[in-house]
């Protein structure tokens, strides 16, 4: 099974893929990953691309993310499907996918939109924060230490919180992903392939 997985950040979209890929052995396909792994090829013509792009700073073309993506596909652990993640983001890129697919002989079977309250999202990401030296992570209102101040985990005093996890930066990556997304998912709904989730329940 080929799956498609949507869902702002904080969504849960790498735990549930995750939890999918362990279940049923279909292969996680992050498109970061995708492009980080590429880029350490430096004698691999299509990572010699990448890196190039990557370098000067600049987006990755869509027909290298679909020369990337059907290379990874043909992989053995892609074998029983794939959980595709963070591609496409338009409607160009979903077309280019969908004829790569079919030139491979392969198609989508779903695609899965995490649904999530955009209020409690925010506060979902906005109140994490972890430790500086372990790296266990802590919530303001889901997870505090069990001694206030001090690591369960280390005994660590030091408790640190990602730039990107601030409510206003959040905002904006919600507001980024709506617009990115909206018209996407009329686009796989037309096809049968929406599937609507719960992303709060997940």
């Amino acid at each position: 099974m080929n799956l498609i997985l949507f869902g702002p950040p904080g969504a849960g979209k790498g735990t549930q893929a995750e939890l999918l890929s362990k279940k049923y052995g279909f292969a996680k396909l992050s498109t970061g990953d995708m492009l980080r792994a590429a880029a350490a090829k430096p004698n691999d013509e299509l990572g010699n691309l990448v890196s190039s792009y990557m370098h000067d700073g600049k987006l990755v073309p869509d027909d290298v993310m679909i020369s990337l993506i059907r290379t990874r596909i043909g992989e053995k652990d892609c074998a029983k499907g794939f959980i595709l993640d963070g591609f496409p983001r338009t409607i160009p890129q979903a077309d280019a996918l969908e004829a790569m697919l079919a030139e491979e002989k392969k198609e989508l079977d779903c695609v899965v939109e995490l649904q999530v309250d955009d209020a409690a999202l925010i506060k979902r990401i906005s109140g994490r924060f972890s430790c500086a030296k372990c790296g266990v992570g802590y919530h303001d209102s889901f997870r505090q230490p069990k001694k206030s101040g001090v690591c369960d985990a280390c005994g660590s005093r030091e408790f640190t919180r990602r730039e990107d996890d601030k409510a206003e930066t959040v905002s904006k990556r919600l507001e980024a992903y709506n617009r990115q997304t909206a018209p996407l998912l009329p686009y796989y709904q037309q096809r049968g392939l929406l599937k609507p989730v719960d992303g709060m329940e997940v």
